[in-house]
């Protein structure tokens, strides 16, 4: 008889370590306190995982399997992974545990660690829900001096033949990212998000959540999140029929007061299991085929999915433990409390936080160029900065955000995943949002007072890592423009940069 336990993050039938079932086997799942405060994770993330989980359970015990289901409030539960596995493998004279590999390092620390502790048989299988393995990244990845997505992904599309006519890319071009960078305009009708009905379950795990985790970030209310496969299976539909064509076109747009967009919204369900990637790119295909939605939509969704997604754990694994250190930039300050509350005048920032509050949720460029834009311009430490996406969103786990977070919005790992920083001033906010319309700062104006911080803290970031960045040939321009300031503007940069800096708190 052997021990099968399952990860918040790996609610999928298809799972490996759920496949060839013996009669006597345990089916093992966990609320655990160690889950919930590693981060101080949104309030909602939690309602949303472990209201997923019972769903799941209860799933998997309809099937015949014997599950057993550890919840938090549970007196037995001893609240950490280790303890749980100890326990339950004592409990039912096992001497064998089988996984799926885990998303996360410092679960595969603990799964390695159980032979010795425990004196029992680990199988840690390959997740095979995924579409690259880490051993076939790293293969691709093999001595490429720079890894870059686009190629990744190029090689993702010839492997699974997606969006692919007799060997060329459909269309006749890879990326259609060019089409799909147009600034919101007035009078989008954009559909309303899911909402799932009301869940005796997760009325029940909402009560936990508010007893024992209150104090963490975020709202509860109102709850929305699909929490079992079929009602996730309806976001991805509600996705094709009512968004998908009109993703491509505003997939980098922001409108104050509509945080969804035109996006798919799936990525929660994605990344613990209840959708599968494979699922979701075969129906933007299909809808691409069947003229349901341009191709420039469907293409920028796949990319997300086979490129991004795919290409982000690839360098996690890669790159761990290392990469959870790198702080190539030497950026040390601390996160601002307007992180937590939304307290701040610069509309945007007040915006996406407040958002993210209420929604454990904020889409790709609201998250790159708004929150992590002034993480790196502000130079706030990588750890801290991390460690907020991690908290905040319901998607993130850490083999998501860390890569994203350093490497991409913090360009903390010195170019391993991005060849430059994503550094920009107000101007990119003002032209693809509305939100500076209604700012204390003005966007249009770039010293003093009454300026947007994003212009002058773009400079002062330049001119304080010249040493690092200098020689970066795509910020050469930039440098060059640099060269022509005057003393006395770079000296008025720096002093309104101080100054709005020292006023952080």
């Amino acid at each position: 008889m052997v021990l099968r336990y399952v990860f918040w993050d790996q609610l999928s039938n298809s799972l490996a370590s759920l496949q060839n079932i013996a009669d006597g086997d345990v089916v093992l799942l966990c609320e655990l306190e160690e889950d919930a405060t590693r981060v101080a994770h949104h309030q909602k993330k939690l309602v949303f995982l472990w209201s997923a989980m019972r769903h799941f359970a209860n799933q998997l015990s309809t099937k015949g399997y014997q599950v057993v289901y550890v919840e938090l409030d549970d007196p037995q539960n001893t609240q950490t992974l280790d303890t749980e596995i100890k326990r339950h493998l004592k409990q039912y004279n096992l001497d064998k545990v089988i996984v799926t590999h885990p998303s996360e390092y410092h679960q595969l620390q603990s799964v390695n660690s159980w032979p010795n502790d425990f004196g029992v048989t680990v199988e840690c299988l390959e997740d095979d829900r995924y579409l690259c393995s880490m051993q076939a990244f790293q293969v691709w990845a093999g001595d490429r001096q720079h890894l870059r997505m686009e190629y990744f992904y190029r090689e993702m599309r010839k492997q699974h033949e997606v969006l692919m006519s007799f060997g060329k890319p459909e269309g006749g071009k890879w990326n259609y990212d060019s089409e799909n960078r147009k600034p919101p305009k007035s009078g989008l009708d954009i559909p309303k998000p899911y909402v799932s009905a009301k869940d005796p379950i997760v009325e029940i795990v909402k009560k936990v959540v508010q007893l024992h985790f209150d104090h963490h970030f975020g709202d509860i209310e109102p709850f929305y999140f699909a929490v079992t496969r079929e009602q996730a299976l309806a976001v991805l539909d509600q996705f094709i029929s009512e968004r998908l064509a009109n993703f491509g076109t505003y997939q980098d747009a922001m409108i104050q007061g509509e945080p969804w967009m035109y996006h798919s919204h799936i990525s929660f369900y994605l990344n613990c299991g209840l959708l599968s990637p494979l699922e979701c790119v075969t129906r933007a295909e299909e809808a691409y085929y069947q003229h349901q939605a341009p191709l420039n939509a469907v293409e920028g969704f796949i990319r997300q999915v086979i490129g991004w997604r795919e290409f982000i754990r690839g360098i996690y694994w890669l790159k761990m433990p290392e990469y959870s250190r790198l702080n190539f930039l030497n950026a040390t300050r601390q996160l601002p409390t307007f992180f937590w509350d939304g307290a701040t005048e610069m509309n945007c920032l007040h915006q996406v936080v407040t958002e993210t509050k209420e929604n454990a949720y904020a889409h790709h460029i609201q998250r790159l160029m708004v929150v992590g834009n002034f993480a790196l311009i502000a130079g706030l430490d990588p750890k801290e900065v991390n460690e907020w996406f991690w908290i905040v969103y319901a998607d993130a786990y850490q083999w998501v955000e860390l890569p994203n977070v350093t490497g991409m919005a913090l360009f903390a790992d010195g170019g391993v995943l991005g060849s430059k920083p994503y550094a920009s001033s107000g101007q990119y906010i003002n032209k693809m949002s509305d939100y500076c319309k209604e700012c204390r700062y003005k966007v249009s104006v770039k010293e003093g007072e009454d300026a947007c911080p994003f212009n002058y803290l773009y400079w002062d970031f330049l001119l304080r890592n010249e040493k690092q960045l200098g020689s970066n040939q795509r910020l050469g321009f930039m440098y060059g423009m640099i060269k022509k300031m005057t003393p006395e503007k770079i000296q008025s940069i720096q002093k309104d940069a101080k100054q709005f800096l020292k006023s952080l708190k």
